[in-house]
């Protein structure tokens, strides 16, 4: 296939360790291959059959229950999160609806300096939601709810939430028994917060720079990113940090061949019914007539460009794309251990955005 000496090009030129790659595509057949190393040091080529941490597409998820509970009457997308969560900033104006499509205003809890300075100091500290939505709430709003697009964590982990108030049960409960298990996902866990361990087998993650030196841009200095290019800079092996900062923004962990099978199901609307998925694509505003291959945000599902529907995800350590074409139905999944590039740019998405002119000249 064509995509193999662009992808290991785009490694090379970004000092990605390693990556694999999975492709379906009722046109041009299946393909999946692994490339580069597991683990820094050795030629340890990472396996498809690896687990992976997948970051924030764990929010498609989140927003996939809100959605299922909101068609079966026990919640509306219009209630208030003031009606299930005391204390939020606007609590009684912002809507479950502006949580799940990223435009409630509130704080990020991600961008606190203190919160990152302990993620660099203490990577196994376990966090409860609680915690998190203190930092987020001691910061003013960015704006009033409704008024723009801002991606904030801050919203997803309150969903989680909502969702465990009007379930009663635990979102791994609600993650398996809405999510993993109908779709057959054998190999997807939300792990408890007390568990930073990824199942074997699973390559080791890594990140360049430090959570507090990232806060603003991913990008390393131009000193730095001399020194990653050349080798001489290695980044930091954070295979083991808690994800539980995450929680049900980010904690999840899949393989690409459950991934592939779930962004299918996202797209498609296979775990919501009809009504509600045409609700969840509504939500996702048009595409820049002007810049088309610009991405939008909906309820928990991201179009990148005119054609894909998925989202992305990254954490120390690991960065993954997950992307569906209802219209062709190609499916593109990418995973690598390595967070952002040394020029600050997600990993996955480098190598998705060498690979998109092959479907889409």
């Amino acid at each position: 296939m064509t995509l193999r000496p662009i992808i290991e090009k785009l490694m090379k030129d970004n000092v990605i360790p390693g990556a694999v790659v999975a492709v379906r595509s009722p046109k041009q057949g299946d393909w999946t291959a692994a490339f580069g190393t597991g683990t820094l040091g050795e030629n340890k080529p990472p396996s498809t059959a690896d687990h992976w941490r997948i970051g924030s597409n764990t929010k498609t998820m989140t927003v996939t229950v809100l959605l299922q509970l909101a068609q079966e009457g026990r919640l509306s997308l219009d209630d208030p999160i003031g009606k299930y969560q005391p204390g939020v900033p606007n609590g009684d104006r912002i809507t479950l609806a502006e949580l799940a499509d990223m435009r409630s205003g509130l704080y990020s809890y991600t961008f606190d300096r203190q919160f990152n300075a302990t993620l660099d100091t203490d990577p196994q500290k376990v966090w409860t939601p609680e915690e998190l939505l203190a930092i987020a709430f001691s910061h003013p709003v960015n704006f009033a709810p409704g008024e723009r697009f801002e991606y904030c964590n801050t919203n997803t982990v309150l969903l989680g939430l909502v969702i465990e108030n009007v379930t009663n049960m635990s979102m791994a409960e609600n993650f398996r028994t809405r999510i993993f298990e109908p779709l057959g996902l054998k190999h997807t866990s939300f792990p408890v917060a007390t568990d930073s361990a990824i199942p074997d087998p699973h390559p080791q993650g890594y990140a360049f720079g430090t959570n507090v030196e990232t806060i603003d841009t991913a990008a390393l200095p131009p000193d730095q990113q001399a020194a990653a290019l050349a080798g001489t800079l290695k980044p930091s092996d954070q295979t083991t940090a808690s994800p539980s900062w995450a929680w049900t923004a980010g904690a999840a962990i899949s393989t690409v061949g459950d991934l592939t099978t779930y962004v299918k199901a996202l797209a498609t609307g296979t775990m919501l019914d009809a009504r509600t998925q045409q609700i969840r694509i509504d939500s996702i505003p048009p595409v820049d007539p002007a810049n088309p291959a610009a991405a939008a945000y909906g309820l928990g599902i991201v179009r990148f460009g005119p054609h894909l529907l998925g989202h992305d995800g990254q954490l120390p350590g690991f960065m993954s794309f997950m992307g569906y074409d209802p219209d062709s139905g190609l499916s593109i999944v990418v995973v690598t251990n390595l967070a952002a590039v040394p020029s600050g740019e997600g990993s996955a998405l480098v190598l998705v955005k060498g690979m998109l002119p092959t479907f889409y000249p």
